[in-house]
């Protein structure tokens, strides 16, 4: 279990950063397409909204990018990103400018992220999650620097080809920043500090999160759709494409209670079902979870996810420590007392700092890697998953050390994924106390 093994990693991560300042400049190096430290080239990798965010908050970066490739399953999806990178708010500053993508670069279907990536120097991964570790190995074996979105896999055996690339990524000086973009938010960094840094609330002895609100879109099956093309159009709906709301929204909040914590739960306990949302629409996710996560010293994170039309919405973290508590942006002592708060009227918004922070190291050979991280709070959404779809307490060592694999074996518009729906249209749901999660 040396992917476990987080102290062994980061010892040899610093290592490696250590030296990057000895090594030779990216722009010239092999690690770079690009013969020119005047520009700097990316490919786009799934074009949906969060793609079209990425990609304009990538073109708005004060070093010099260009966007020379872009690619996509669906044709439409891609020529919809080009048209709102081109026009209307993209014409307004330098973002439309910026994107060089001629239709020759205009790659679609399921191997066109290769083809995409070997045009460019930083490659931007946006795709549905199912599909992140296989584009981030690709990504790593082509040399590129990367931005890829969370969560980074929906299954453990994902998780561990993400720490696998990881290392390699580490080896070729390459820069990996992961979407968790709290990390880079000012309110969460000026609370890290006070917290972690400071003492200022003392140790933390437990913790709650929530992402609770009344759910997101859904994309309805066309006539001629195939099985798989259906899957992909309503991929938040699909355990292999998604991995369930837990790991695709609430990994957020988890990730804050694991980076204030400076480590990851040993195990997990949890309820879970289809309260609300049972329409054969809504595939075969669930509409809530209630996690208890417990780590190494024995402090308890509380963890819920929700949606719920209706319903309180509530999206925050919270910590207690011995001598006060926190959340986002506050300090308060044990009596409700105000100790400090976050007054950042003109602060950046993170998904812009992100990219800010990812280009200015690629240009000045910064070392930054957040590719460890986002698999392992990856992983800890998706032990929470295993424990409520199943109903029993899991721990991480199981969890990490599992084989099933939720993807399908190939990927061809005709493939029949694992997961079908029966005569009436309904898919398979997790019974807890029946499903087996490792």
């Amino acid at each position: 279990m040396k992917d476990l093994d987080r102290r062994a990693f980061l010892k040899n991560a610093t290592a490696i950063a250590g030296t990057s300042v000895l090594l030779t400049n990216p722009f010239t190096s092999s690690a770079f397409y690009a013969q020119s430290a005047d520009e700097v080239k990316v490919a786009l990798v799934g074009c949906g909204g969060r793609g079209t965010g990425a990609a304009f908050q990538a073109l708005s970066v004060k070093e010099n990018v260009k966007l020379v490739a872009m690619a996509d399953a669906f044709r439409d999806r891609l020529d919809s990103c080009y048209n709102n990178l081109t026009s209307g708010r993209a014409k307004e500053g330098q973002v439309a400018a910026r994107v060089d993508v001629p239709e020759e670069h205009k790659f679609t279907g399921f191997e066109g992220y290769k083809k995409a990536m070997e045009l460019a120097d930083v490659v931007i991964l946006t795709t549905p999650p199912g599909f992140r570790p296989i584009h981030f190995e690709e990504a790593v074996r082509q040399k590129k620097h990367v931005f890829m979105e969370k969560p980074v896999a929906t299954d453990a055996p994902g998780i561990r080809r993400v720490l696998d690339a990881a290392e390699e990524s580490k080896k070729k000086n390459l820069k990996v920043v992961v979407g968790l973009q709290r990390h880079y938010q000012k309110s969460y960094l000026e609370t890290y500090k006070r917290v972690v840094e400071e003492g200022q609330i003392g140790d933390i002895v437990s913790a709650r999160c929530y992402w609770n609100n009344d759910g997101v879109w859904v994309k309805k099956r066309e006539e001629n759709m195939t099985e798989m093309e259906y899957q992909m159009r309503n991929w938040y709906y699909f355990v292999w494409l998604c991995g369930d709301h837990i790991s695709e929204q609430h990994i957020h909040n988890i990730d804050v209670i694991n980076w204030f914590k400076g480590g990851y739960p040993k195990e997990a306990i949890g309820v879970g079902g289809r309260e609300v949302r049972k329409g054969k629409e809504y595939g075969e996710i669930f509409d809530h979870h209630l996690v208890e996560f417990e780590y190494e010293d024995g402090m308890i994170l509380n963890s819920q996810c929700r949606h719920q039309p209706g319903t309180v919405s509530n999206v925050s973290e919270h910590l207690v420590g011995t001598k006060g508590r926190a959340t986002e942006g506050r300090l308060t002592d044990l009596k409700g007392n105000s100790l400090w708060r976050h007054r950042g009227k003109d602060d950046k918004n993170p998904y812009q700092v992100e990219h800010d922070h990812l280009f200015n190291c690629i240009v000045n050979n910064i070392p930054v890697n957040d590719a460890y991280n986002g698999a392992m709070s990856t992983m800890t959404a998706i032990l929470g998953r295993m424990a409520t779809y199943s109903g029993q307490k899991i721990t991480m060592e199981e969890a990490m050390a599992s084989n099933i694999s939720l993807a399908p074996e190939s990927f061809t518009w005709d493939t029949l994924p694992k997961s079908l729906p029966d005569e009436n249209g309904f898919y398979p749901i997790p019974v807890p106390g029946k499903f087996k999660a490792v």
